[in-house]
C-alpha cells in the first residue's frame, strides 16, 4: 500500500515538474514573440514524462548493458529533447510564435498544473487522515 501510495506521488510530482518546465518553456515563446528568427520550442510532454519516470530511456543515452555500467540519472532531461514548434504561417522575419497557439497552450498547461498539485494536495491529506486515524 504504501509502495502504491510513494510511487503515485512520485509520479505526480515528476509530472509537475514538468508542467513547471512547459510553462517556463511557453512563457520563453511569448516572450520572444517579436524577436527575429526566433523559433517556438515545443515540449512533447507524454514522452518527457516517461523518461522522467523510467518507462522510456533518455534520448542520446547510453544503455547501461553490464552490471558495472552507470544507468542514466531517473528523471534526467536533456534539452535535446525539445522539439521546434511548426510555423502556422508565414513571417517575414522568420519569427515562428503563433500567440493564439501560445496563450492556448499557457491556459491548457496552467490548469493542468493546478490539478496535478490538487491531486498531490488531496493524496497527502488523505494520508495524514490515515495516520492520525480521524
Amino acid at each position: 500500500m504504501l509502495d502504491r501510495l510513494t510511487n503515485t506521488l512520485d509520479f505526480q510530482s515528476q509530472a509537475l515538474v514538468l508542467r513547471s518546465e512547459r510553462q517556463r518553456l511557453i512563457a520563453s515563446n511569448i516572450a520572444n514573440a517579436d524577436t527575429p528568427g526566433y523559433v517556438a520550442r515545443e515540449m512533447d510532454f507524454a514522452a518527457a514524462l516517461k523518461q522522467a519516470t523510467g518507462q522510456m530511456p533518455v534520448a542520446g543515452a547510453m544503455a547501461a548493458t553490464q552490471p558495472g555500467h552507470i544507468a542514466p540519472a531517473a528523471g534526467a532531461r536533456a534539452e535535446a529533447n525539445l522539439l521546434y514548434a511548426a510555423p502556422s504561417q508565414t513571417n517575414l522575419d522568420r519569427n515562428t510564435v503563433d500567440m493564439d497557439r501560445e496563450r492556448a497552450n499557457f491556459a491548457d498547461n496552467a490548469v493542468k498544473y493546478e490539478a496535478t498539485l490538487r491531486f498531490i494536495n488531496g493524496q497527502v491529506k488523505t494520508m495524514l487522515s490515515a495516520i492520525t486515524g480521524q
